[in-house]
């Protein structure tokens, strides 16, 4: 008997306090409700979508997860992907990531990058098991003077 269930959408103004939630514990400089605003309803490079994970026994949705990426031509930019911390390392950012490599195949993007901060080792290793290569360091590309690690991934096929 299946009792629960995710469920990746796109992200509406109504889940952006679910989603504020997970960006204030999981970055060190968040993004605030007019940032979320902007990627929803002006960026037309933009694809927002939540995890929504239901547990159908009890009537109750939460979100779990987001992820941000934008399209440009043939280059995809993956410019926030997060998930609760309370529930890191379920699977819950591997179904995103999929569903990101999915649709930018789909939409005919040959190369995703990011970047990410030098220090965190568990996100670095997590895009190196998508395919991302580390190909240069950006140096101190946050405002608190921390380098970047810029990554490249080759959109080859629907899986990766």
């Amino acid at each position: 008997m299946k009792y629960l269930d995710v469920e990746l959408r796109d992200m509406t103004v109504e889940d952006i306090p679910s989603v504020l939630e997970i960006e204030n514990l999981t970055f060190l400089h968040p993004y605030k409700e007019k940032d979320f605003m902007y990627e929803i309803n002006e960026n037309p490079v933009s694809n927002v979508w939540v995890m929504e994970y239901t547990a159908k026994s009890l009537g109750i949705k939460q979100i779990v997860g987001f992820v941000d990426y934008w399209v440009t031509f043939d280059s995809g930019t993956i410019v926030q992907i997060a998930v609760h911390p309370d529930i890191q390392r379920s699977g819950i950012g591997s179904m995103m990531m999929k569903e990101v490599i999915k649709d930018a195949y789909v939409k005919k993007v040959r190369t995703l990058t990011l970047e990410v901060r030098a220090s965190n080792i568990k996100a670095i290793s997590f895009y190196e098991k998508f395919g991302f290569k580390k190909t240069l360091v950006k140096p101190q590309y946050y405002s608190n003077g921390e380098d970047a690690i810029y990554m490249i991934k080759e959109v080859n096929d629907i899986n990766g």
